[in-house]
């Protein structure tokens, strides 16, 4: 490879292209992929912009040239003519941004602007922490339906397939991808309970495995755990190998939520650098911190452990975002015996007032024994976002303690009636960690960004709940406040860490990069005027800055505004079988009671 880029540069240098110019390697490998590009009539030329290519080097001032769904050309002057030729007056022309962990899986039925993320300049939401919208059973999907809340949608699939397909026929502004969920699968194999795939019980886990199998050969970019939830909290390493290893024998990835961010975080980083060791398969580590005062001090020492596996040619990853708080289900308070089962066998528990006195005493534990994050955050710091009762909606925008002192009770007794008056599992942001820690994690150059929430628009059903301000906000944040006021990352190294490390991370060979032949997903902002707006008290406040936005060749924000034109598509990953896709809608041989096996639906 040295060779050849010394032959490119001594070309470029001889045909005098490169001329009393600055030979910077950013300058060199622009020049060459424009003389690579076709000459001839293009669709569109953006010019007088400055290249910020996802690869990390400088910036420099040129041009980029498209065709259809693809980019023919980048560099100081491109080839050939257009259609259309857009001035952008100076600003920086990047590749769209990648959502490592997204949320926008019901947001995207209700509006597929995806208008949060859209405005932010993200181009590719990727989802499936966890849970993923399909494989269902009968009864996860009912479970499913029961769950909604002001987004009210029919399930009229089985697959994870169908699912994608149905958003890309309704029509989308962004493109979407998803992991299959570790939790869904066990779901709908095992059930809601404390059951464990034993090797005696190789049915169930071939089972899991299947559906796993399956999912990537749709299209999944890997399988994806959320441990610390219920019921997923009860998958032991064994299962989480199986099921990674799965994913690995289609060339996906395995990504999770570690099984603690907090006392246990350094065995649960272990955890997944293990499954890493044992299967082969990349593992990607999500939204990476130290949860809880008491526990920050050990992050410096969990990005060593990370940084020691990588150096030894693991293959692990991570991403962060670029908030203090998380955003999760106020179930993650409550101890995973008392949820096994599901909502309704814990709402049943409760009225055991002797299973109900330990639930409160486990709760108010300094030493959980699991994630905890009433203790890690306190009642004070854990703010209620949105309830499914419409009786219940007036308490959203205030604290546990808060609430706990309008009823006249504790906090640990409210926090339990809550989820038994709502049904559900109650939506909550909890305040974890410190801005030196987010500070910190700005500096670390592997770690790309996810913003683990929806993408909604401020507008209609959306504004019948409060969100959290990331949604809004946290690619801008990073781009106004950590790049241009903290000064911590430079401008390039933001613009890699959303676009070419997350492309390289779930295995997208043609996204995340200005290069032709890439696919055409650019947005263009001026970094001194983004500005994010969305706070805790009105998150729903669009972040402003990015001019335009282009989706696989399609105009989808214009001037700021979204075009309504739908440029997005289905993201899928290399385990693809293109010939062998079904219509979503055949659905998998779902186990029933007579299979045999434990937890069988």
């Amino acid at each position: 490879m040295g060779s050849f880029n010394r032959s490119r540069r001594r070309f470029l240098y001889e045909s005098g292209l490169l001329a009393a110019m600055p030979l910077s390697a950013g300058w060199v490998a622009a020049s060459a992929r424009t003389l690579a590009a076709t000459k001839g009539e293009h669709d569109l030329h953006l010019v007088n912009g400055i290249i910020v290519d996802g690869d990390g080097r400088p910036g420099y001032r040129g041009e980029v040239a498209i065709s259809d769904d693809r980019i023919v050309a980048v560099g100081p002057r491109v080839p050939g003519t257009a259609r259309e030729v857009l001035d952008v007056g100076g600003q920086v022309i990047a590749p769209g941004f990648i959502n490592m962990l997204s949320w926008a899986n019901e947001s995207l039925i209700a509006d597929g602007r995806a208008q949060s993320d859209l405005r932010q300049g993200v181009t590719l939401e990727v989802m499936g922490e966890g849970w993923s919208m399909g494989p269902y059973s009968d009864q996860t999907r009912q479970t499913a339906v029961d769950f909604q809340t002001d987004i009210r949608y029919p399930i009229t699939w089985n697959s994870l397939d169908g699912y994608l397909s149905m958003l890309e026929r309704k029509g989308l502004g962004v493109n979407v991808a998803s992991f299959i969920g570790a939790t869904t699968v066990r779901e709908v194999v095992l059930g809601y309970g404390d059951i464990q795939p034993t090797p005696e019980q190789l049915d169930a886990m071939d089972a899991m495995v299947a559906l796993v199998d399956q999912a990537m050969r749709d299209g999944a970019l890997g399988v994806a755990s959320a441990i610390p939830y219920a019921p997923g909290s009860y998958a032991h390493a064994p299962e989480l190998v199986a099921l990674a290893r799965a994913a690995g024998r289609h060339s996906g990835i395995y990504a999770t939520h570690i099984r603690s961010e907090s006392e246990m975080l350094l065995e649960a980083i272990d955890e997944a650098i293990d499954v890493n060791r044992q299967t082969q398969t990349p593992v990607h580590i999500y939204h990476l911190k130290a949860a809880g005062v008491d526990y920050k001090d050990k992050f410096p020492a969990a990005v060593a452990r990370i940084e020691k596996a990588r150096s030894a040619g693991q293959r692990i990853s991570a991403d962060i975002y670029s908030y203090t708080s998380a955003w999760a289900a106020l179930t993650i308070a409550i101890p995973p015996w008392a949820q096994a089962g599901g909502l309704d066998a814990f709402i049943e528990r409760m009225k055991d007032q002797a299973q109900r006195a330990r639930v409160v005493a486990e709760i108010g534990a300094r030493r959980a024994g699991w994630e905890n994050f009433y203790q890690l955050a306190g009642a004070s710091g854990t703010l209620l976002v949105a309830f499914k009762s419409l009786t219940l909606q007036h308490l959203a925008g205030k604290t546990l303690a808060q609430v706990a002192e309008l009823r006249g009770t504790s906090p640990v007794d409210m926090l339990i009636d809550l989820v038994i008056e709502d049904r559900s599992p109650v939506s909550t942001i909890f305040f974890l960690t410190d801005e030196e820690q987010v500070r910190e994690k700005m500096q670390i150059p592997w770690l790309a960004f996810g913003s683990d929430a929806g993408a909604p628009s401020a507008e209609g059903v959306f504004l019948g709940t409060l969100t959290h301000p990331r949604s809004y906000g946290n690619f801008s944040r990073v781009l106004e406040h950590y790049v241009g006021t903290e000064k911590l990352l430079s401008l390039e190294q933001a613009i890699h860490r959303m676009t070419a490390l997350p492309a390289s991370i779930l295995k997208l060979p043609d996204r995340g990069r200005l290069q032709p032949g890439y696919h055409a997903d650019i947005v263009v902002f001026d970094p001194t005027k983004i500005q994010t707006h969305a706070t805790y008290e009105h998150p729903h406040a669009y972040s402003t800055g990015v001019s335009q936005v282009w989706v696989n060749g399609v105009h989808v924000l214009e001037n700021g505004e979204p075009t309504g034109a739908h440029g997005g598509r289905v993201v899928r990953g290399r385990g693809w079988t293109k010939g062998d896709r079904h219509d979503g809608n055949i659905g998998y041989d779902i186990p029933s009671a007579s299979s045999g096996w434990p937890g069988a639906i």
